[in-house]
């Protein structure tokens, strides 16, 4: 009951009034909360000494944030309070009933907790273990515009729940992975600061597509096809990703009540979405990252012979391998990241290991997504079992058999398992490749632009639909 009441203290986003809210304000609250997050990501945090932010742009494009800003956190603390919450009350370890109001009432209040606890948390982390080094003096400065900045995350994702278009946190990212793409191919300022544009043959730019038209401007062979390739392999991987994302299997279902009516109920070829693939890249982005941030602490102590406890801990992980400006060069960090093969092979600096360092990466994401999407369905409510309890819920059966929760479990075993398994695998390769083949942004991040886009194309176009339709509102229930 004390709980209960803790959550009563706890500020939130006051509801719509309205059951339904209109597109012209979900697109505002929408357009309002991506706006704030550009600003945000480019308010840098004050205090913050000179870091070695390049390590952590793996793990940003998860996150939806760039790292170095107000924002550094993103989405983190969401993400892994969702996860363990669902892990939790999926395996029945918490017994929360959330088809009844009190129940999600409550489900939602012991999330934001998670959610406060791990903003901390995480901020902590990051300062302390040096990962983002304050400047001497600055430290609890820099923690604290870290929790504020999570915060704001976090109430932008409430604002675009209840008012915008889908989650916060699928715009946070989506807005993030097609920034990065934008400028991958169109920016002209270089490392140096210079706009080519204005010296367009002098200059070198960034951008892959201005890299193109320099080398045929100039005759850079090099340059010309390292930038063709990147431009087509992002192409291939998108057509490819396109393609995968429309297989599905359609298990024709009847209403038991009402004779010569039916639907199709849909399993998708990647029927555990692209949640195996974050969870596998974020763990091997967060291998690689405390790897460095342990031998980033260790350091002074080794060089000066000093503090031995700290060298000796550090010791113990020397498995996850050497660091140089951020970049794994050995251990187990290496043989799970990837190089760009394709850029390697065309400017000469191609070795056998780098082939062999693919391969492993290949084999890790295509492994650990197939364990990871067996998990989160089996954890998640999404096993046949639960499927043929909501089937069964709502009043369908499959055509031909009778209605019986175990004749429905029995004929989605058929199809869910298998899919799952081929799903992992195949959404694995798919991200291993793209990072191999060196597209303008990692695989991880080609998935997630891909699927939430198409996601949030769906919501925008059924509201659209609803609005313009006052009949089709009535019946998917709006009132």
């Amino acid at each position: 009951m004390a709980l209960k009441d803790l959550f009563g203290y706890i500020p939130e986003v006051t509801k719509p009034s309205e059951k339904k809210v209109g597109f012209n304000t979900k697109l505002k609250w929408t357009l309002i909360i991506l706006g704030a997050f550009f600003v945000l990501a480019n308010i840098p945090l004050f205090g913050l000494s000179e870091n070695a932010l390049s390590r952590f742009e793996y793990l940003a494009i998860l996150l939806g944030t760039d790292f170095g800003s107000i924002i550094s956190l993103g989405i983190g603390p969401i993400v892994m309070a969702s996860i363990i919450l669902q892990l939790l009350t999926g395996s029945g370890i918490l017994n929360i009933d959330t088809t009844t109001d009190e129940g999600k009432r409550f489900f939602q209040g012991i999330q934001k907790i998670l959610v406060f606890f791990f903003i901390i948390f995480e901020a902590l982390i990051y300062v302390l273990m040096q990962g983002l080094q304050a400047a001497p003096g600055f430290t609890g400065l820099v923690v604290f515009q870290l929790i504020l900045g999570g915060l704001a995350i976090f109430y932008m994702d409430d604002v675009c729940q209840k008012w915008g278009f889908g989650s916060g946190v699928s715009l946070f990212i989506g807005a993030g992975v097609s920034w990065r793409l934008v400028t991958s191919a169109f920016q002209f300022i270089n490392q140096q600061g210079r706009n080519c544009l204005l010296d367009f043959k002098g200059t070198p730019c960034s951008g892959k597509v201005f890299v193109l038209i320099q080398s045929v401007i100039n005759k850079y062979p090099t340059e010309l096809l390292s930038a063709l390739a990147a431009i087509l392999a992002t192409i291939l991987i998108f057509l490819m990703v396109v393609w995968a994302q429309s297989l599905k299997v359609e298990i024709p279902l009847s209403f038991g009540r009402i004779r010569g009516y039916g639907v199709k109920w849909p399993l998708s070829f990647f029927y555990a979405s692209v949640i195996p693939v974050i969870l596998t890249a974020a763990l091997m982005a967060n291998v690689q990252l405390f790897g460095g941030m342990i031998e980033n602490a260790a350091a002074p102590c080794v060089e000066e012979g000093i503090c031995t406890g700290m060298a000796k801990f550090a010791s113990y992980f020397g498995f996850l391998g050497h660091f140089v400006e951020g970049q794994a060069i050995s251990g187990l960090s290496f043989w799970m990241g990837s190089n760009n093969l394709l850029q390697l092979t065309i400017k000469g600096g191609f070795l056998p290991k780098y082939l062999l360092q693919g391969l492993t990466h290949t084999l890790f994401f295509m492994f650990f997504s197939t364990i990871f999407a067996i998990f989160w369905v089996k954890t998640s409510g999404m096993d046949s079992k639960a499927q043929a309890h909501k089937i069964a819920s709502s009043g369908l059966q499959v055509s031909g058999f009778r209605q019986d929760e175990r004749i429905l479990e029995s004929i989605l075993d058929r199809y869910i398992m298998p899919l799952t398994v081929m799903g992992g695998l195949a959404i694995g390769l798919l991200a291993s490749v793209t990072n191999l083949l060196g597209a303008l942004v990692s695989g991880t991040a080609m998935l997630l632009v891909i699927m939430i886009m198409f996601q949030f194309y769906q919501n925008i176009a059924q509201q659209h639909q609803m609005d313009m339709a006052p009949a089709m509102r009535k019946f998917m229930g709006g009132g």
